[in-house]
């Protein structure tokens, strides 16, 4: 699939950008501060019927994902869980060994990511798709 840049930035914002580097640099060593939100990271393209919004929701329950569209702008809401061991057989009967944290990067816990979205758009037909973690929203144009 090419893929070309849009040219002028009409998703997002630089509060945005700035809130999210002002986030990462406040994080400390193991990467997580408790009780604050984290921020998916998104894609945002078009073409010419729709624009399609891809979320890197990774480890998140798809049906735990709240998707509202309301003043301009797309909201998600959820949470991610600690990454956990895969645990199998007789190995999933026996007590989870104690595990020592040198670096926590995967954000978890609960998350917000507002998206700008253009006037244009017909809001009551978006629809979104999960698969491989990437939550995939298609948002029609209006004709």
């Amino acid at each position: 699939m090419p893929i070309d840049t849009a040219s002028e930035r009409s998703f997002g914002s630089s509060k945005t950008q700035m809130n999210k580097l002002i986030e990462q640099m406040q994080k400390g060593y193991f990467g997580f501060l408790p009780g604050e939100t984290w921020t998916p990271a998104v894609n945002v393209y078009e073409n010419d019927r729709q624009f399609l919004v891809c979320v890197d929701l990774a480890g998140v329950v798809k049906e735990e994902i709240d998707l509202q569209v309301a003043n301009g702008k797309l909201t998600l809401r959820g949470n991610r869980l600690v990454p956990a061991l895969p645990r199998e057989g007789a190995a999933a009967e026996t007590a989870a060994p104690k595990l020592k944290v040198h670096l926590m990067e995967i954000d978890h816990g609960p998350f917000v990511r507002d998206v700008d979205i253009p006037l244009n758009v017909d809001s009551e037909r978006i629809s979104a798709n999960y698969r491989n973690g990437m939550l995939w929203i298609e948002i029609p144009k209006l004709p």
